[in-house]
């Protein structure tokens, strides 16, 4: 496993982060199998929402019994200051946690959203408010829209940003889905960055086969690919993994073979991505 540092928070992170999402809709005894097998191949990052059904209670004896080397990232919906407070002292409890390494103003879905977030009696007024008195380090935001990552960096000293970094994101580039200015103004600033949706092919145009709620790739040549492309844009320090535990173990195959792949490779996986139907998901 490879480790890279997350921004200006320092900690050396796993290229591939728990995504907690998966182990929240399935039983506590399929969340222990999935969770030790992911710690067990060097993921040291732990994310985690109180909207990923029971994640938080299946991931509660494992933050307990290893809290002291696992960096541990949060989040909220919630957009005011007394809503954002009332969620994070929940999520402390469901987690029986006495902070947060990180916590993070979770899917915030326009430049509207982000104001609401940012205002007076705003969300950001109760992380800085928490983080003043040590209930948790660093601010995150979360975003599936790179123009509003761009301009929270903009507005506000985010520690971590997470938002799309992969091969759909460019095979028909626009200002929603590039990502790739969002990683040159993070680099120049310090933040660190964290990719979702790596293994994303396109919205589901079928029977939905996992729980993930986009189409994702299945082959290992693919899924190869599709991870070191995301982990090969400079600027991405660790990605999450997708929201069902079926797909994890090839992504952690491919992980285990990674190599950066060359400006070339990068455009030849894209050229693949198109004769692959891929397609902007938001």
């Amino acid at each position: 496993m490879e480790y890279r540092v997350l921004g200006r928070t320092g900690f050396k992170a796993s290229v591939i982060t728990l995504g907690g999402c998966g182990v929240g809709w399935v039983d506590q005894t399929t969340a222990d199998k999935a969770v030790e097998y992911v710690l067990k191949c060097g993921v040291n990052v732990i994310d985690v929402a109180p909207t990923y059904g029971e994640a938080e209670a299946r991931l509660r004896p494992w933050v307990g019994r290893f809290r002291s080397r696992l960096f541990l990232a949060e989040k909220t919906q919630k957009r005011d200051r007394d809503g954002a407070w009332s969620e994070l002292k929940a999520s402390m409890d469901r987690l029986g946690v006495e902070n947060f390494d990180l916590y993070q103003m979770h899917a915030v879905s326009d430049f509207e959203d982000l104001d609401r977030a940012l205002s007076e009696n705003g969300a950001v007024e109760a992380f800085k408010e928490a983080r003043d008195v040590g209930l948790i380090k660093f601010i995150g935001l979360t975003t599936h829209d790179v123009r509003v990552a761009l301009k929270s960096i903009e507005l506000f000293n985010f520690d971590t940003i997470m938002i799309p970094v992969g091969l759909f994101s460019l095979v028909n580039p626009t200002s929603q889905s590039d990502f790739r200015q969002v990683l040159k103004v993070a680099r120049d600033r310090g933040v660190g960055v964290i990719a979702i949706k790596a293994i994303a092919r396109r919205p589901w145009k079928a029977e939905r086969k996992y729980g993930t709620w986009y189409e994702p790739l299945e082959e290992q040549e693919m899924i190869d690919l599709a991870v070191w492309f995301t982990l090969s844009q400079e600027g991405v320090v660790t990605y999450s993994l997708p929201c069902d535990i079926r797909l994890w173990p090839k992504v952690l195959n491919a992980v285990e073979r990674f190599r950066v792949l060359s400006a070339e490779e990068q455009e030849k996986a894209l050229e693949k991505a198109r004769l692959e139907t891929f397609e902007y998901i938001y």
